[in-house]
């Protein structure tokens, strides 16, 4: 490991920031001491009192000495036991060893066979990588593909590709609602029934669609023990308690009669249905990029928690209902906060849009890389441009936003192209489509007749669906501008982006990290693993009755090198 005084503040040194520990409670024991241990007064020793506390898979005792304040990897203690012998300290408090496995729930971990609770969400256009899930796969954590947006030959290239390179690794796929495509949600369902696909994310949905429910049922059985085994599952990401409960409930009884009518379930699975929840774990999404009802985590992800409560009961222990958090998630002592709220798992997704490995390209990554907090904006959405939903995107070095809010409001105002003003339609046709409205609806038209045909049907029957499917194609389209880095179009990039990459950026600035082209996702993946139990261990000791400053904590980034002697999973 590094040695770590360099992360100490900036412009002071470490006699400068010295001070004398406090112990604000009463002792809990006594410590035989095994050698001697580290004066958390003596500023002489700041990177090994880091060290020391960095060793999380070790224990650690904080005793009262003639010297101080101290430090102890090695001893033995007693509790609530008065000192009475040589040697023999008072024990004020003692941090036991901290897995990361643990910072949330190992149950989730075991039933994903993966090594900690760690998942990074499934951003769309692929720009979730296949490269993405490949790298955090065999870190042991759980990668979704961005399936959302591409087409459906691209998602089975993406499938093959994940079956053979990681076999029998656990990854999954993600499904995206789309309620003005719903051949295409049925489609991709599917495509993930007949290429083996055992776990999907259900992003954006409103309601529960018969797609959704088909996808979980499908295998449903007992086992000799009589136990009900779904071959199926769902992550469910939610930010509203009304989805969540319709996640959370057995599948709905109108869609189990249809599928059973239709014999693509039998009578027994029917019955089975009425004893699983739709999903057996939900990621409550709070200020997220992309797709987003901007809830703060710290009110959101207790409120669904409570409805957790209130409907575990349903299912008794045969399937634990489990909530992860999403949004936010950027630096240690966000990931530590989720933990700590009861957070079964993490899911990071703007921080790894940033990474080498995503779908995106340099031009954005380094754009990302400059991002403040308050470098982000709500606009349009693509897939749901009709209904008025919202994509949180980001500001800084784009005109996205703007110019996707002037084509909504055309849309709101106007039946037709046509009865859009001469004026505005040249402007559109300069400025955003770079070409005639009518060269733009036969492109339209070639996209759709390969992806829902239906479409173009009502387009040329409804001239305002008309309009919708062509000013959906600026939306569309700059995504994948952004994604392949076009130049000619930078003031065009859609980038998905949340509050949590200015929070990263802020955390990285002075390291490695500061620059893209170092941004993997797994040593992003495990920094914030490992400085989410440093912030644990803070927690702890403040609990305990003892303050210590915030240099004495070593939760800046690391190489993955440093990281690998304090953390046993990274060699599990």
């Amino acid at each position: 490991m590094a040695p770590l005084n360099a992360f100490t503040t900036v412009g002071q040194s470490p006699a400068q920031l010295g001070f004398v520990p406090k112990f604000r409670s009463h002792p809990i024991g006594t410590w035989s001491a095994d050698g001697s241990g580290i004066v958390l007064s003596d500023v002489q020793q700041l990177s090994s009192i880091q060290q020391t506390i960095a060793r999380i898979s070790e224990g650690l005792a904080i005793v009262q000495s003639d010297r101080g304040i101290e430090l102890f990897r090695a001893g033995q203690g007693s509790f609530g036991a008065a000192p009475d012998r040589v040697n023999c300290l008072p024990l004020l408090a003692y941090l036991p060893p901290l897995s990361l496995r643990n910072l949330g729930s190992s149950e989730f971990c075991d039933d994903y066979g993966i090594r900690v609770p760690y998942v990074t969400g499934s951003m769309a256009n692929g720009i979730a990588s296949v490269e993405i899930v490949q790298a955090i796969a065999r870190a042991g954590m759980l990668g979704f593909f961005g399936a959302a947006g591409l087409s459906l030959a691209a998602i089975e290239v993406a499938i093959e590709r994940l079956q053979t390179s990681l076999g029998d690794t656990p990854f999954g796929i993600n499904l995206i609602h789309s309620p003005n495509e719903m051949g295409h949600e049925r489609d991709t369902v599917e495509l993930f029934l007949n290429r083996g696909i055992r776990l999907i994310e259900a992003s954006a949905f409103l309601d529960l669609t018969l797609p959704v429910i088909r996808y979980r049922l499908a295998g449903i059985h007992r086992d000799s023990q009589g136990k009900i085994v779904t071959p199926n599952r769902i992550l469910a990401k939610v930010s509203r308690i009304e989805v969540a409960t319709k996640f959370l409930s057995p599948p709905p009884e109108r869609f189990v009669r249809e599928l059973l009518e239709s014999r693509i379930i039998t009578p027994e699975q029917a019955e089975l249905a009425k004893q699983i929840p739709v999903a057996q774990d939900i990621t409550v999404e709070a200020d997220s990029g992309g797709h987003t009802d901007n809830r703060p985590a710290i009110t959101l992800f207790p409120t669904i928690v409570a409805l957790r409560d209130r409907m575990q009961p349903l299912y008794g222990s045969a399937f634990p209902l489990r909530i992860g958090l999403a949004g936010g998630i950027a630096t240690p002592r966000s990931t530590s906060a989720a933990f700590a709220m009861g957070a079964a798992y993490v899911v990071t997704g703007s921080v790894n849009q940033a990474c080498v490995e995503s779908g995106s390209s340099d031009v954005v990554r380094a754009m990302l890389a400059q991002a403040e907090q308050a470098d982000v904006i709500m606009a349009p959405a693509a897939d749901m441009f009709e209904m008025g939903v919202k994509v949180q995107v980001l500001k800084r070095g784009s005109m996205f936003a703007m110019r996707g809010a002037k084509l909504y409001e055309l849309y709101r105002t106007y039946p037709s192209i046509e009865s859009i003003p001469e004026s505005e339609r040249l402007t559109l046709e300069k400025q955003l489509f770079r070409a005639p409205l009518e060269e733009i609806w036969q492109q339209t038209i070639a996209y759709f007749q390969q992806r829902d045909p239906a479409q173009v049907q009502r387009g040329l029957a409804d001239p305002k669906h008309k309009m919708a499917l062509v000013f959906r194609w600026y939306l569309g389209q700059s995504s994948r501008w952004a994604n392949r880095g076009d130049a000619t179009r930078k003031l065009d990039y859609q980038v998905w982006c949340g509050p949590a990459m200015g929070a990263f950026n802020e955390w990285a600035k002075g390291s490695f990290l500061e620059q893209p082209k170092q941004r993997d996702v797994v040593t992003v993946a495990w920094n914030l693993l490992f400085g989410a139990a440093i912030v644990a261990r803070e927690t702890q000791l403040r609990a305990a009755g003892l303050d210590l400053p915030a240099h004495y904590y070593p939760t800046h980034p690391q190489t993955l090198a440093e990281l690998q002697p304090l953390v046993p999973e990274m060699s599990a």
